[in-house]
């Protein structure tokens, strides 16, 4: 019976302890660092994917061909692209967001962070939803609101200044004195978290600047988020007088700026993933040098069995079976520590870095599969020698000495 192969590979292995410890080393760090690396990240996809799916299907992002993070390009965002986007089939509402570096000074003390325009009345309504900001204390930016501004988390918190910033309190952004109306939720995004959001015709007075550094579109209750886009590319080629292929301008759904995100992730984790294998195969050899050094100890066990009528298939079975257990004790134990490791991660990374996209996820199959994979590997590494036991001559082998 299979469990009796199972009973005497285990058995076998015990025998031997240390070898079989040195054995599986080579699989617990290919299996733990296959296992810390993927959950992790799977856990900032997941995150990622869940911010996005707060956000909604229904948004399209405008960006400059010169970056998401400047709009002093040859072909800035303008409001004048605003409105040729505002005129596009199935387009509700469009508003144009700004940020930039700014000096923060607060308590004596001075920091450069990001400083964040956004449009007031009901412009600010969409801005608020697709940054998904909470308020921990406070209340919103309202039309009107001079020289008023919201603080990230990291501000109030004391991370950024000795001493924490509270509503009410006044900071000076670029030489200009600011009154606290809100401190923010911490969201995980750097930006908001480190930096302060103000009024856009304040942002341009600061920055004297009216450009933009995108503009985000909500698209009208069912219409098709890639029709509509398609439909801003065109009018904006058309405004713009560039050809096809040849934009200034990026246009993006949030599915596919989600999909953009996937493939780098799943990109490098394939290279990560890749240098960890390394190991697995280290491991797999390992297991075959003991394999074959198995095979030679037990020349004469495999006489004794085969004189007694066991088949070349059985002989063949004990072997790959005990390879599969060697493999399979590595994934259990790489499968721990690499849960232990991402873990360790996660917290560090939640305390260093001050970021909630640092996480680890375990779906069921990750689990599964790299036990799986650690007993294929440790089962194929056993093939050669489990056949060679099974051509064994019993004659020879009962006078191997």
């Amino acid at each position: 019976m299979i469990k009796d192969y199972f009973k005497l590979a285990i058995e076998n292995i015990t025998h031997r302890k240390l070898r079989s410890f040195l054995t599986i080393v080579g699989i617990v760090i290919g299996i733990a660092a296959v296992v810390a690396l993927i959950s992790l990240g799977q856990g900032v996809k997941k995150v990622v994917y869940d911010e996005f799916q707060k956000l909604g299907t229904d948004k399209i992002f405008v960006t400059s061909a010169v970056g998401f993070s400047g709009s002093s390009g040859l072909a800035p965002l303008t409001e004048k692209d605003i409105t040729v986007i505002k005129r596009v089939s199935g387009v509700q509402e469009a508003v144009g967001v700004k940020f930039a570096s700014g000096k923060i000074e607060s308590h004596n003390e001075q920091i450069i962070e990001t400083v964040i325009g956004v449009p007031s009345g009901e412009q600010y309504s969409l801005v608020e939803e697709s940054y998904n900001f909470k308020y921990l204390y406070g209340r919103p930016l309202k039309q009107g609101d001079k020289y008023k501004v919201m603080v990230g988390n990291s501000l109030y918190s004391g991370k950024r200044f000795s001493k924490p910033i509270n509503v009410g309190d006044k900071i000076i952004i670029n030489g200009q004195r600011f009154d606290v109306v809100a401190i923010l939720e911490k969201m995980g995004d750097p930006d908001v978290d480190n930096g302060v959001v103000i009024l856009s015709d304040i942002y341009e007075e600061l920055y004297n600047t009216k450009n933009e550094n995108y503009i985000l579109v909500r698209v009208k209750s069912g219409e098709d988020p890639l029709v509509v886009a398609e439909n801003i590319k065109k009018d904006l080629r058309n405004y713009r007088n560039v050809k096809e292929g040849e934009e200034d301008f990026n246009v993006q759904t949030t599915d596919e700026l989600l999909n953009s995100f996937g493939i780098i992730l799943n990109a490098l984790t394939a290279i990560v993933v890749g240098i960890a294998a390394i190991s697995l195969f280290v491991g797999g050899v390992g297991i075959m040098n003991t394999m074959y050094t198995a095979v030679l100890q037990r020349t004469s066990e495999i006489g004794i069995m085969k004189a007694v009528g066991a088949k070349n298939d059985q002989i063949l079975k004990i072997f790959l079976i005990e390879s599969g257990v060697i493999g399979l004790i590595g994934g259990i134990i790489g499968v721990i520590i690499g849960i232990g490791l991402s873990k360790l991660i996660e917290f560090v990374g939640r305390i260093a870095l001050d970021t909630v996209l640092l996480k680890a996820y375990f779906p069921w199959y990750l689990i599964i599969g790299s036990l799986a994979f650690a007993f294929v590997v440790g089962t194929i590494s056993g093939l050669l020698p489990a056949i060679q036991a099974a051509k064994q001559n019993p004659v020879d082998a009962l006078r191997y000495e």
